[in-house]
């Protein structure tokens, strides 16, 4: 059952374990950020450039401002998430200092899943999360795309196909953007949810496009 599931992946992620998760886009892998360990495994698994930055996953708006310095209102942050989007701010000292130390910001997800969230919910701090596959290798949809990775996961949550399969768009994962600078914004990745972001952005709060 569900909650058997959600207690098992919390279960495995706290005792230092990488679990295979579902999200609104694409699936991914997720740990605790708060352990160093377990990071440097997520690097390992996926043969990651270690100065590609790994984002963090939380269940709810409110713990953001915990890991984050915001300097935006609280009402674009609930505009945008939960969903596809990860927006990329300023971390604040609660992070894990071995999590991307190569950087002052922090990208944050929140996706529009309930299982990852009751999952980052049941865990102490953030997870650390990026997506199923080998670096620079498609993103995947099923958990059998991924099946080269099994033997070093810990736990996989089957949430069966995400999207379209034969979709390209659907493989596109979050749309990142940068809010880290007051009144600005800056597309990192265009991701899946551009357009609707984009309109917030400008549209609704008056952010101005910043040079990437």
């Amino acid at each position: 059952g569900w909650r058997e599931a959600v207690a098992a992946a919390a279960g495995a992620l706290q005792a230092g374990g990488l679990v295979a998760v579902p999200t609104d886009t694409i699936y991914g892998v997720a740990c605790l950020a708060q352990d160093s360990g377990a990071v440097r495994s997520i690097y390992d698994l996926k043969g990651r450039n270690g100065r590609k930055p790994l984002a963090i996953c939380l269940g709810d708006v409110d713990r953001l401002y915990r890991y984050c310095h915001v300097n935006v209102p609280e009402e674009l942050l609930r505009d945008l998430l939960p969903g596809p989007v990860t927006l990329v701010l300023q971390r604040s000292e609660e992070l894990n200092k071995d999590l991307n130390p190569f950087t002052s910001l922090v990208g944050v997800r929140i996706p529009n899943h309930p299982f990852i969230r009751e999952v980052a919910r049941a865990c102490p701090g953030p997870l650390a999360l990026t997506s199923a596959n080998i670096s620079c290798q498609a993103s995947t949809l099923t958990v059998t795309e991924f099946q080269d990775l099994w033997p070093q996961l810990s736990l996989i949550i089957d949430g069966g196909p995400i999207g379209d399969i034969q979709s390209p768009e659907c493989r596109l994962g979050s749309t990142v953007v940068d809010l880290s600078v007051s009144g600005r914004f800056t597309i990192i990745r265009p991701g899946c949810a551009l357009a609707p972001t984009v309109e917030i952005l400008r549209q609704k709060y008056g952010l101005v496009p910043g040079s990437s």
